[in-house]
């Protein structure tokens, strides 16, 4: 039963990504509708030749490697549980400690280095395809310090969920679901705050905005959305990527508007101007808040969705994944498992509301700005740095999309320039 489960998981992991490999390399076509040929939403008006056919080519590669990518963590978790590594990782740990918090750290050490080292294929992979394609400008050693450090905060997160999580289950196997969710309000909220003077810092040097006169425009801005801001942040990324970006993080009085140095290069100041106004609007709206609701509200549900479906997993199938009960720290891969395969599911809704913040968060920018040409420049700059693509395939749109496609934003920018140029009329 255990050969026969995992030949028909990977044959249908194989399935799955020839369908993918058929869907966006044959299946798809790049063209635009009729209605949006020549318009400024148009590639081929802001792209050349070459950059649209690397476009073409980098956003395929790097949709495939996406939806591959967490389906093969799907493969690695269960075979992690048939061929007994599980059970492996947690006696390496009994032998090696007396007390239970250092097994379990011994545990979680080896079940994340192995992981690590079984998906580091894919993510060296789609590091080299953003080197090959110029939008990655970052060193292999500078990377690897990266991948180094991603792997010891999500060891130390993870350790202090599961040393929490499998003592709420010793203590009641019927309501430790809702005590594990209960306390992961206050950690949600904690790790927010907390992220980006001690996290992000560690990826990355933070300086407020040293252009001073760009600065006083932004908190100009600012003070006009009533925002108590006293500083803007820039993000030394240039070592790292071609990209532009800015973004809002944290909440409280640890709540910043960060821009990467990379826009301060590309973009002039009516075009940084507009993307500051775009992000102040997620702050005035309180989209950060309302995200961390909407994840709460919804991760009840989820968590009460695992709790039943682990327990009929276990009892159905317990001793092929070599699972003697629940409460077992063993179980955790299948946990695992279960999370990334609802998160992945999810994702469509997810994006779905992201995308309607962002499209609330450009129209606030309009308003604020009364500049809607800057931001249609900077989104026609945004997707020639990023070679991304204008309008992407319909599954690549749903799950891989938080923002309304460069199509849609371009095209809705058009329309408010226009309805501005009759207002002064």
């Amino acid at each position: 039963m255990t050969r026969k489960i995992g030949f028909y998981a990977v044959v249908a992991y194989v399935l799955y990504g020839l369908f993918f490999y058929w869907y966006l390399f044959q299946y798809t076509s790049p063209a635009l509708p009729f209605e949006y040929q020549g318009s400024q939403a148009d590639p081929s008006t802001f792209l050349n030749s070459r950059e649209l056919v690397l476009s073409g080519e980098y956003s395929r590669v790097r949709n495939f490697l996406f939806f591959i990518s967490t389906p093969f963590e799907w493969l690695f978790y269960l075979f992690v549980l048939l061929f007994g590594f599980s059970k492996v990782f947690k006696k390496w740990g009994e032998a090696s400690a007396k007390y239970k918090s250092i097994q379990t750290a011994i545990y979680l050490f080896w079940l994340n280095i192995t992981a690590f080292i079984i998906t580091f294929p894919l993510s060296y992979i789609s590091y080299s395809v953003s080197k090959t394609y110029h939008i990655s400008t970052q060193s292999f050693p500078s990377w690897m310090k990266d991948q180094f450090i991603d792997f010891w905060v999500n060891y130390v997160i993870m350790f202090l969920i599961v040393s929490v999580l499998y003592w709420l289950m010793s203590k009641s196997q019927k309501r430790w679901w809702l005590y594990a969710w209960v306390l992961s309000i206050p950690f949600t909220l904690f790790l927010t705050f907390i992220q980006p003077v001690v996290i992000d810092p560690l990826y990355n040097d933070f300086t407020p905005l040293k252009d001073k006169e760009l600065e006083a425009e932004i908190l100009k801005l600012a003070s006009a959305s009533n925002i108590p801001a006293e500083h803007v942040f820039e993000v030394n990324m240039s070592d790292k990527t071609r990209a532009l970006n800015a973004y809002v993080t944290g909440i409280g009085s640890n709540a910043r508007i960060v821009l990467w140095d990379t826009s301060l290069k590309e973009l002039d100041n009516d075009e940084i101007l507009f993307v500051m106004a775009h992000e102040m609007a997620h702050y005035v709206e309180k989209h950060i808040y309302i995200g961390i609701g909407i994840s709460l509200f919804s991760s009840l549900f989820g968590v009460y969705f695992i709790y039943k479906l682990l327990h009929w997993i276990v009892n159905r199938w317990g001793t092929e994944l070599k699972i003697v009960k629940v409460e077992d720290i063993q179980s955790f891969p299948l946990i695992l498992l279960l999370i990334s395969m609802l998160l992945f599911t999810v994702n469509p809704l997810t994006n779905v509301i992201s995308r309607y913040e962002e499209k609330r968060a450009d129209h606030y920018a309009v308003e604020l700005t009364e500049n809607p040409e800057a931001g249609i420049v900077t989104f026609q700059k945004l997707a020639k740095t990023g070679l991304s693509e204008v309008n992407p395939p319909l599954l690549v749109k749903i799950f891989r999309y938080s923002h309304p496609t460069m199509l849609e934003r371009i095209s809705k920018l058009e329309e408010e320039s226009i309805r501005l140029q009759n207002q002064k009329k």
